[in-house]
């Protein structure tokens, strides 16, 4: 008798206790479909989205450059490689997220059908500026598969970027502005990253809030 009583005092608690969380989930969900989106705006000229850009962690953009470059472009928020009490700690009425995505980590990947290595580039890129962080050489990926954020080790690939001296570091930068890789895709990346974390924010809401209703239903 003991037990069924604490075992009915359990599943009240539970109940309850769901009850509250899928209520919070609810207003959450409402208080998210309800913030406007930023104005669409389209990849710098001649880059053009990647099919499936917002669905996985793979390339965001791609263009060809002469006739056997393939550069694939992909980003990330430069605070999710931050330490957490390395990040921005904002300030009164700042928004931490908003101050994040103006710093994105751009993976530049570069592949000729005449070389059997790739060239990759890891930049930070804000609204007036971009700057190198490493270059290295990679094997070709040869299984169709997107190239990985962070990828393999590479065949060499200098401590610091700062380790190469300062000619050879304009040119690695005029290598990439002739290729149009610079401080003018910020504008997009960012706006593109702001619907892709809407969107995945959204459908998070939604799974959990379906599998705790399946379960209070079971």
């Amino acid at each position: 008798m003991l037990l069924r009583a604490a075992g009915h005092r359990w599943f009240s608690s539970s109940s309850a206790i769901d009850s509250v969380l899928l209520r919070s989930l609810k207003d959450h969900y409402f208080e998210v479909s309800k913030m406007n989106p930023p104005p669409k705006i389209n990849p710098p000229s001649p880059f053009s989205i990647m099919k499936g850009a917002l669905d996985n962690d793979g390339p965001v953009l791609r263009r060809s450059y002469s006739d056997n470059e393939d550069i694939q472009l992909s980003v990330m928020r430069l605070a999710n490689l931050l330490p957490s009490e390395a990040q921005h700690q904002p300030e009164q009425g700042e928004e931490n997220g908003d101050e994040d995505i103006k710093q994105l980590l751009l993976h530049a990947h570069f592949t000729r059908t005449d070389r059997s290595n790739s060239l990759h580039f890891l930049c930070a890129l804000y609204p007036d500026a971009m700057g190198i962080q490493a270059v290295s050489i990679r094997p070709r990926n040869t299984n169709r598969s997107p190239p990985s954020f962070i990828g393999v080790p590479s065949e060499y690939q200098p401590a610091s970027f700062l380790d190469l001296d300062a000619k050879l570091r304009d040119g690695l930068y005029e290598y990439l502005d002739e290729r149009g890789v610079n401080e003018s895709l910020f504008a997009f990346l960012q706006a593109w990253l702001y619907v892709k974390d809407h969107r995945h924010l959204m459908r998070w809401l939604k799974a959990v809030g379906t599998f705790i209703t399946n379960r209070d239903m079971a």
